[in-house]
C-alpha cells in the first residue's frame, strides 16, 4: 500500500499564472469527480487578478470510506491528502502571495478535506468555502484543534436533508469554526439535491472580490 497514494497526481491550473496573481483560490473535487471537473467553478468564479488552482485525487477519491468513519479507516489517504493540499498552500506561499490571499474551497468529500485541513493548519486564510461539508471524523468524535483562524471568512453551505452530509455536522462544524475566531456564514438549503446552487456561488463570488 502507498504510504503517499496522492503525492504524485497532478494540480491544474486556470487563469492568470500565479507569478502574477494577486489571490489564489484553491478548489478541491468531490468523489468521483475530478480537477477538471471543480476547475467548471472556476468559469463561473472568474476573477482577472486569481489564480485557480485544483489538485487531482488518485483515483478521483481523497479517501475510501465516508467522512463519519472512524478516521483510521481512511489511512493513510486522508493523511495523503491533508499532505497534498499543505503542498499547494505552500507552492502560492513560494510566490510571495500571504496566506491571507488563499482561499481554500472544495464541494462535498472536498469540502471535508478542506474544512479539516484550515482546522489543522489554523491561521489568517482569505476565506475558507465548504460547499456540503464538515470536518471529518465519526460521530461523537472531540473536534479538537489549537489555534485561531483570525477572522478568516468562512462559508457553510448544504442542502437538508443531504444523502452523505448530515446537516447537524455541517452546524457543528461551523460553530467550531467559530470558537476557533472564523467569521462564519451558515446557510441551510431545504431540499437542495447534492450540487451546487447559484446562490451558494454568489456568497463565494463576494467573497474573492474582496481578496482580488
Amino acid at each position: 500500500m502507498l504510504s503517499d497514494p496522492h503525492g504524485e497526481q497532478p494540480v491544474r491550473h486556470y487563469g492568470v499564472p500565479l507569478k502574477d496573481a494577486n489571490a489564489a483560490m484553491i478548489l478541491l473535487h468531490g468523489r468521483g469527480a475530478s480537477a477538471a471537473d471543480i476547475l467548471g467553478l472556476a468559469g463561473e468564479l472568474y476573477l482577472p487578478d486569481v489564480a485557480y488552482l485544483a489538485p487531482e485525487a488518485a483515483n478521483h477519491t481523497w479517501y475510501p470510506n465516508s467522512f463519519m468513519a472512524p478516521i483510521e479507516e481512511n489511512e493513510p489517504w486522508l493523511s495523503s491528502a491533508l499532505k497534498k493540499v499543505g503542498g499547494v498552500v505552500n507552492e502560492v506561499l513560494s510566490t510571495g502571495l500571504l496566506r491571507e490571499k488563499i482561499v481554500i474551497a472544495g464541494f462535498s468529500q472536498g469540502a471535508c478535506l478542506t474544512t479539516e485541513f484550515v482546522a489543522r493548519h489554523p491561521a489568517r486564510y482569505g476565506a475558507v468555502i465548504a460547499l456540503t461539508g464538515g470536518l471529518i471524523g465519526p460521530p461523537g468524535h472531540r473536534f479538537e484543534y489549537r489555534g485561531s483562524l483570525h477572522g478568516t471568512p468562512t462559508f457553510f453551505g448544504s442542502g437538508d436533508p443531504d444523502p452523505h452530509v448530515p446537516w447537524e455536522r455541517v452546524k457543528l462544524s461551523a460553530e467550531i469554526y467559530t470558537k476557533m475566531d472564523a467569521v462564519v456564514m451558515l446557510e441551510r438549503y431545504p431540499g437542495m439535491l447534492h450540487t451546487i446552487s447559484h446562490a451558494e456561488l454568489l456568497h463565494v463570488k463576494t467573497l474573492i472580490k474582496k481578496l482580488a
